[in-house]
């Protein structure tokens, strides 16, 4: 029996209904996947553009600092690095002012003006980062200043900072390793009691994860 009209609604007989109803449901559920599966699309394209923004934007921070550094030389003041990121766009310290960033940019991965500041201990802001803690998609092709971005966990460790006190960093993380004893018990004024089965057991990687 065909499909007719009647009062607006189709009418036949029930397994006509019925595989109308399947086609039907099956519509719905593949225009609800292909709209998810557009959505993800859209998402990832979106993100990858917010990191390339803040790939820009972070530079254009630690540029500015670089040139405030720089300045500082110039004009023989003691102040190295800016205690404030508002103090890049006004530098005051010599008979001219400098303006060493065109503006205060905001963070595309939390659409805030707020930044996470890294800091010297004696004071001074050498690099800014992200306060986003989504983990990055781009884990290749960066440039060189900032290829251990490649190892980020999340936004927060992609931090933009000032050659010289990265580098000032570095060397006091070296130094501190080589500072530490290397037997421990030295700190205790104790020794390591011998092992009396210490001659059973291979004289070196004796953990086998450790191969």
């Amino acid at each position: 029996m065909g499909l007719s009209m009647r009062s607006g609604r189709v009418t036949g007989s029930p397994r006509e209904q019925g595989y109308i109803y399947i086609w039907t449901l099956f519509a719905t559920m593949l225009a609800g996947v292909m709209l998810a599966a557009a959505g993800e699309v859209w998402q990832t394209t979106s993100q990858r553009e917010k990191e390339r923004e803040l790939l820009f934007i972070g530079d254009q921070f630690r540029l500015a600092i670089t040139s405030y550094h720089d300045a500082a030389q110039a004009t023989t003041t003691a102040s190295r690095y800016p205690e404030t990121l508002e103090q890049l766009l006004e530098d005051k310290r010599g008979p001219k002012p400098l303006r060493h960033l065109r503006k205060i940019f905001f963070d595309p991965m939390t659409n805030s003006f707020e930044w996470g500041l890294i800091e010297q201990e004696n004071g001074g802001i050498t690099g800014v980062y992200s306060l986003a803690t989504t983990q990055p998609i781009k884990r290749a092709g960066f440039p060189e200043d900032y290829t251990n971005f490649e190892k980020a966990e999340n936004y927060q460790d992609w931090q933009f900072v000032h050659a010289d006190a990265a580098a000032k960093d570095s060397g006091r993380a070296q130094e501190q390793t080589q500072d530490k004893p290397v037997n421990p018990f030295e700190q205790l004024g104790t020794q390591p009691v011998d092992n009396p089965f210490s001659s059973s057991l291979p004289a070196e990687n004796t953990n086998p994860f450790q191969r």
